[in-house]
C-alpha cells in the first residue's frame, strides 16, 4: 500500500485508532523511534536538575525564615508540610503513570501537588529511567483500541466463504 493516493497525489489518512502523544515524546513511545532513548535521558536529567533547583528555593525559603526568627515550630511546620506535600504528590503521580486520574479528584489536589511540586519531579524522573512517563498506560489503551477496530472490521467483512447467497 502506499502511502500516496494514487488520484490526487495527497497522503492517505491511516485508517483505525491513533496513538495518543505523551508530553515530551509525542508519539515516539510507540516504536521507540525519533530520538526516544535521548528524550527519555533528557527528561530524567530535565526533572532531576529542576527538582534540584526546587530543593535550593526551598532552602532558601527555610534560610529566610530562620534569619527572620520565627522559632521553630514554624520552621518544622515548613520542612513537614513540603515532605507530605511532596509524598502524596509523588504517589498520585507514579500511579497517573499507571491508571487515568480522576478530572474532580485532579482539580481538588491541584494546590497540593503545586506546594509538593519536588515530588511529582522526582515520580518523572523515577519513571523515565525505565520507560517514557505514562508508556505502559497510553501502550495498553491503544493496544485494546487497536483490538477492537480489528475486530470491527473483521466483524464487517467478514469471511467471503461465509456469506449467504441471494437466490434469484
Amino acid at each position: 500500500m502506499s502511502a500516496e493516493n494514487d488520484t490526487n497525489g495527497t497522503p492517505e489518512t491511516p485508517t483505525g485508532p491513533r496513538p495518543e502523544p505523551i508530553r515530551f515524546f509525542g508519539t515516539t513511545w510507540v516504536d521507540h523511534s525519533g530520538g526516544y532513548t535521548g528524550r527519555r535521558i533528557g527528561v530524567a536529567v530535565g526533572s532531576l536538575a529542576a527538582a534540584a533547583a526546587g530543593c535550593f528555593v526551598l532552602r532558601i525559603a527555610y534560610d529566610g525564615l530562620r534569619i527572620a526568627d520565627v522559632g521553630s515550630f514554624v520552621s518544622l511546620l515548613m520542612v513537614v508540610m513540603f515532605a507530605i506535600c511532596s509524598s502524596l504528590a509523588f504517589r498520585h503521580t507514579w500511579s497517573g503513570f499507571s491508571t487515568r486520574p480522576d478530572p474532580d479528584r485532579q482539580a481538588s489536589l491541584r494546590g497540593l501537588l503545586s506546594i509538593g511540586f519536588i515530588g511529582s519531579l522526582l515520580a518523572y524522573f523515577f519513571r523515565s529511567l525505565t520507560e517514557a512517563p505514562g508508556e505502559k498506560l497510553h501502550r495498553a489503551e491503544y493496544a485494546k483500541a487497536r483490538e477492537e477496530y480489528d475486530k470491527r472490521a473483521t466483524r464487517r467483512s467478514g469471511n467471503p466463504s461465509r456469506k449467504r447467497r441471494r437466490r434469484s
